[in-house]
């Protein structure tokens, strides 16, 4: 697996497909991110623009390979361990996201309630954000793996699903990422930190599930 990773890694980096999803987050958090804003609200909406992206990032890796190099690859490794190795790549990327804008949040934003009244301590604010922005990009890596190949095959079906589907998981009563996203801003009206690790426990184990399901599809039909 080292080796896989190693190999996705460089060929997302050399592909130069990252620069799209990476703009849109840019510009997302450039919208939505001020300086001096409730940090809060600002890791709430931090973590929530993560979503689409990184289920974005899935899509540019599990589809990053010609497919003669992916066949010689699955022939080496196995299909499933190929596809699970562009998944996970797709995840550190979104990871490496979720880590930057905590951290840039973290350094700009107000730790003070949505009112500006009531101190919040800055560091368990950072990592209730933290979880939150990684769930987040767990369950886009989720979404990713079941709206792409080997699932969904058809570009026509893919692209459209993929952005659907990342909105209904983002807004959907009992996901995750509504959870994680929801208890930041109300956090940040009375100026208590959430930090709960239901959210951040539940995404894990929805993308462990998505992800196993997706590598042994794509070994069955290899």
């Amino acid at each position: 697996m080292t080796a896989l990773l190693r190999y996705q890694a460089a060929l997302l980096w050399r592909s130069h497909r990252w620069l799209p999803p990476l703009m849109l987050y840019g510009i997302l958090m450039v919208i939505g991110v001020q300086h001096g804003e409730p940090v809060l609200d600002s890791f709430g909406y931090a973590a929530g623009v993560l979503l689409p992206v990184a289920a974005w990032l899935v899509r540019v890796c599990v589809t990053n390979e010609p497919p003669a190099a992916r066949d010689c690859a699955a022939a080496a490794a196995g299909p499933g361990r190929v596809h699970l190795a562009g998944i996970l790549t797709a995840l550190g990327a979104s990871t490496a996201l979720a880590a930057t804008g905590t951290a840039v949040v973290a350094a700009i934003g107000d730790p003070r309630s949505a009112d500006h009244q009531v101190p919040v301590d800055l560091w368990p604010a950072t990592a209730a954000g933290l979880a939150a922005a990684v769930a987040c990009a767990l369950l886009g890596t989720a979404v990713g793996a079941l709206c792409n190949r080997p699932v969904l095959r058809s570009t026509a079906w893919a692209v459209p699903s993929t952005g659907f589907t990342a909105i209904l998981v983002l807004f959907a009563g009992g996901s995750p990422a509504r959870a994680a996203v929801t208890g930041l801003v109300t956090g940040s009206r009375s100026g208590t930190v959430p930090f709960s690790p239901l959210p951040l426990a539940g995404a894990l184990a929805l993308t462990a599930v998505a992800v196993a399901g997706a590598c042994a599809l794509a070994g069955r039909r290899a």
